[in-house]
């Protein structure tokens, strides 16, 4: 074949393949503007498994570890010096309030009132005799309050001896169980300004839980409200808050709480270690999976659900309590559909196809 037919030949195949290349480009350009401009409800969608958030009241638990402490702690003290003659206690002993648990001796004490008896009886004779010469007009009517006082201030002298005998008997001064005694018979005591130790008494009904709350969990405390006390013998009791100090610890900055525990038998004691589940003030929360968990485009912490529209919604949560596996989460509207499988692959206003997930146990 000649050259020229040769150019020929190329020219027509190469004028053929650009006018191709025109047609097949519109044909191309007319099916993405068709894709493009095609109604989003055409378009697959995100398959999305929710779970429906119910909000209700929900008590929030705090669980703190403290101690047991005693209801009361007293000491039974000698108000007047003198020898142990009796000593009616000892460790372990129950006692109730007004018990005599120690006699002293005598120290003249029985003399005095003996003394002071007497000298009433005089003041009495002579208050009935010089009454009836005033009667008579014998003896001057202005001696009579003289006479009255003389006789009050023996009935007053006899009291105060009395009292001072009755102080060589040591009372029980709480009802509880005796806890130390740190004298012996015979042993003399000399009373100062404070008195000298006889026995130490705790009351053990009822018992005191007593644990140091955070700043910020306070708010939900409340005096009255339950709590659960276990023990270190794994022993769970209920109780309710008797107190909740209004000062915080300077070195830690917690608050004290006191837990009062019903102790009737004793078998509590005092100063073991205690774990106490504290019951906060109910706040509306919902309960949801811990995987539901996820952050905004703006980083916040939050839960993404499907609205009614069909379309992705972002609610930012706080975490109320933490029961694993599963959150009590503040912020999410009652009865939200959580997306708790694929919640990391779509993003906000996106619309998604939603199938129920399992639900919660």
């Amino acid at each position: 074949m000649k050259p020229s037919r040769l150019v020929a030949l190329a020219l027509v195949v190469g004028g053929a393949a650009w006018i191709g290349s025109g047609v097949l480009g519109r044909d191309a350009a007319k099916t993405a503007h068709a894709d493009a401009t095609r109604s989003p409800a055409a378009l697959p969608r995100f398959k999305v498994a929710v779970l429906p958030a119910k909000v209700e009241m929900h008590r929030r638990r705090v669980v703190l570890s403290g101690r047991t402490e005693a209801d009361k702690r007293v000491m039974a003290v000698a108000r007047v010096s003198g020898v142990v003659l009796e000593l009616r206690v000892r460790r372990g002993s129950v006692v109730k309030a007004g018990d005599v648990i120690a006699v002293l001796s005598d120290e003249a004490r029985e003399a005095q009132v003996m003394q002071a008896r007497a000298r009433l009886e005089q003041r009495k004779a002579e208050a009935t005799a010089r009454l009836r010469l005033i009667e008579s007009g014998n003896y001057p009517a202005i001696n009579k309050p003289q006479l009255q006082a003389e006789l009050r201030s023996a009935e007053a002298g006899l009291a105060q001896a009395e009292a001072e005998q009755k102080k060589g008997e040591i009372t029980a001064p709480i009802s509880g169980v005796v806890n130390e005694v740190p004298v012996e018979i015979g042993q003399a005591l000399q009373v100062m300004m404070a008195g000298a130790n006889v026995a130490e008494i705790i009351a053990l009904d009822p018992m005191l839980a007593v644990v140091e709350v955070a700043e910020r969990q306070l708010s939900g405390v409340a005096v009255g409200g339950p709590a659960e006390v276990k023990l270190v013998t794994g022993e769970r009791v209920e109780g309710r808050v008797r107190f909740v100090s209004k000062r915080a610890s300077q070195g830690t900055r917690t608050y004290r709480v006191d837990v009062e525990v019903a102790n009737k038998d004793g078998r509590i004691p005092d100063g073991v270690t205690a774990e106490v589940d504290l019951l906060l003030a109910p706040v509306p929360a919902a309960r949801v999976p811990r995987s539901a968990l996820t952050f905004s485009s703006q980083g916040r912490l939050g839960v993404r659900h499907v609205a009614e529209d069909g379309r992705v919604a972002f609610a930012p949560v706080a975490i109320v309590e933490d029961v694993m596996p599963e959150l009590w989460l503040s912020g999410l509207p009652d009865g939200a559909r959580v997306i708790v499988e694929g919640q990391d692959f779509v993003k906000e206003g996106e619309a998604v196809e939603v199938t129920p997930a399992a639900a919660q146990g």
